[in-house]
């Protein structure tokens, strides 16, 4: 299969994959940059000027035994050459402790390598996720407490970061905001256009790290507008049904403005507003959101 075969391929799946996950955050395209660039290569029958990875995330509510129904995301890298190498996927779920969570994503790469490999398999993956997921929950690979011991509650603190940039235009930079995030397991979303809005949200230390790498970019302006920090004398499940955002994705709003680089900032009201989060808009723009 040839290079663009492989991207109409990825573009079909995608087409597919939008069709079957129709609801609202079911299927979220995180990098429309790199989608962009996937059907501009298509149309120009040439991979040249293809620079990122197409970069989805697919949530899917599960009904496994003994709980409510539990949300399940899969996060979902398409490399270039896919499908004739595996795409790279990620399993999340706040039922599964870190290693059950490992286990699945190994078991989930072993299927996928042996019936899959150059197939689109996205659609099979999930399949394979709503047929076995319960099985990695029901798993408890925490090992008991020592006789006598008692166990401690763990502190955890979830940060939000609300990031103002003078403007955020280049590729690179919006690359890397996007592999970061995922990297760190952060959700959120950034904005790109003048001015620029980066939100993220999750554990303090992955936030403090993603904060560390993005000032050390060469900018114009950045800075931290707001901070959330909210403690938690408890489990990492508690803390993470307080995130705001179930991914981290890259949002553009219809632009407007002599060069096309101001985002409708009447849908970004909307859109935080959605999230809850409507009260940060005063705090970015110093005007009330409508």
């Amino acid at each position: 299969m040839i290079e663009i075969e492989q991207a109409e391929a990825q573009l079909s799946e995608l087409d597919l994959l939008a069709s079957m996950f129709p609801g609202v955050n079911e299927l979220i395209v995180n990098d429309q940059l790199a989608l962009a660039e996937l059907k501009d290569c298509i149309e120009k029958r040439t991979m040249e000027g293809r620079s990122s990875k197409v970069y989805f995330t697919i949530t899917m509510n599960l009904d496994i035994p003994e709980e409510a129904m539990v949300m399940f995301s899969l996060a979902c890298v398409l490399p270039f050459k896919y499908p004739a190498v595996l795409p790279e996927i990620t399993v999340r779920s706040v039922l599964l402790s870190r290693s059950q969570q490992a286990q699945l994503n190994t078991d989930l790469t072993t299927y996928l390598q042996k019936n899959c490999l150059g197939d689109v398999c996205i659609l099979n993956a999930t399949e394979w996720v709503r047929e076995h997921a319960s099985g990695y929950v029901s798993k408890d690979t925490t090992p008991s407490p020592a006789p006598g011991s008692t166990v401690q509650p763990v502190d955890l603190i979830l940060t939000r970061l609300w990031i103002y940039s003078h403007h955020i235009y280049n590729k690179c930079k919006r690359k890397n905001i996007l592999e970061w995030a995922k990297e760190l397991s952060l959700s959120g979303f950034s904005m790109p256009g003048k001015p620029g809005v980066v939100c993220v949200e999750g554990p303090q230390s992955a936030c403090e790290e993603f904060w560390s790498r993005l000032r050390k970019l060469n900018w114009k302006r950045i800075l931290i507008r707001h901070r959330e920090d909210i403690a938690f004398d408890g489990t990492t499940e508690e803390m993470e049904r307080q995130r705001k955002f179930s991914v981290f994705e890259e949002k553009v709003f219809s632009v407007n403005g002599a060069r096309g680089n101001h985002m409708d900032f009447g849908q970004l009201y909307q859109f935080l507003n959605g999230k809850g989060c409507g009260d940060v808009f005063q705090m970015f723009f110093g005007v009330e959101g409508q």
